[in-house]
């Protein structure tokens, strides 16, 4: 067992994929010579040889492109797309190609490819860094996507996504790369990519959350149990497949649901995972659904961070709030 943050973690799974498997390649900006903007592939091609981790040109349709090719030949490439903000560019790749050769094939091809994307806000980023988008790829059949948010979920999911015979969008919560700890196994292990975790057992109100927010949403039970208040959190991790089931066994044991996520409110995955417990649990919820989220505006810079991600007080107080009905 290595006490590792997620980055590490990540690290870890990558150099694990490359050693045990010659199909697995990794290509992005920076990420041969220097590591990647947050060195989570530090030291892979000193160790495997730049014609398996390489640098690519800032052409992040290219990056997705040449993926898919190789993908779609028998490789296992592992892209990775430096800030969420900068992944439009590859969007008609993912959404024309990548998600639909399964079935434009009649499964006679399918596209193997993970694409690591750092995403979410917290650091004071310029434009374009912190945004938070995941509704947008979660909406495209043919498509998973992963957010992890602990080191040892981050590790397993990553194996388990290189391994996957379907492209995976693999979603890392830039605020959490060095912000915790956690001991894990030396040994090769996969996550399964699908089911929820139950992080915390609670029988009064259901905290949902994933990626960066577990973090506040994590507090925000912690404070609650402080007043008698028996939480339930739940990382939801996976946001394509939806553990529907995972979801709603919870709230029919809770009756109650908060969702938290960074994201805007608008359109946000939050609405899924409350339309999931409206349409299969109403007769369970004692109180409507309440969602804590981002602000329907552009990520703003540095100095308004702390007004636009959502906060441990917000995620109280909503909590209370499904406790008034």
């Amino acid at each position: 067992m290595n006490e590792l943050n997620l980055a590490q973690a990540l690290n870890g799974a990558l150099d694990t994929a490359l050693s045990s498997d010659d199909r697995v390649v990794l290509l992005g900006e920076d990420i041969g010579r220097t590591g990647g903007v947050f060195r989570i592939t530090d030291g892979l091609a000193d160790k495997y040889g730049t014609d398996r981790v390489f640098d690519t040109p800032v052409a992040e349709s290219g990056i997705v492109g040449a993926a898919f090719g190789m993908a779609i030949a028998g490789m296992r490439p592992v892209a990775e797309l430096q800030f969420m903000g900068f992944s439009y560019p590859a969007y008609d790749q993912v959404i024309n190609h990548v998600a639909r050769i399964r079935n434009r094939s009649n499964h006679r091809f399918t596209a193997p490819l993970v694409i690591r994307i750092p995403y979410g806000g917290g650091i004071g980023a310029a434009e374009h860094h912190s945004e938070s988008t995941e509704a947008i790829y979660a909406h495209i059949p043919g498509v998973k996507v992963v957010v992890p948010s602990t080191p040892r979920d981050a590790r397993g999911l990553l194996l388990a996504a290189i391994e996957d015979p379907d492209p995976v969008l693999f979603l890392e919560p830039i605020r959490l790369y060095r912000a915790i700890k956690e001991q894990i196994p030396e040994i090769y292990y996969r996550v399964d990519i699908g089911p929820v975790r139950v992080e915390r057992q609670g029988v009064d109100v259901t905290l949902f959350g994933w990626g960066a927010m577990m973090k506040e949403t994590r507090q925000a039970a912690s404070a609650l149990e402080e007043e008698d208040i028996s939480v339930e959190v739940i990382d939801v991790r996976t946001l394509t497949p939806l553990d529907r089931d995972g979801i709603v066994a919870s709230v029919e044991k809770t009756g109650r649901a908060v969702v938290v996520h960074e994201a805007p409110l608008t359109g946000g995955f939050g609405a899924e995972i409350a339309a999931t417990i409206q349409e299969q649990c109403l007769y369970s919820l004692l109180a409507p659904v309440q969602r804590v989220t981002g602000w329907d505006t552009v990520f703003p810079l540095k100095r308004s961070e702390g007004h636009y991600l959502p906060s441990v007080d917000q995620i109280i107080a909503a909590a209370r709030r499904t406790l008034e009905e």
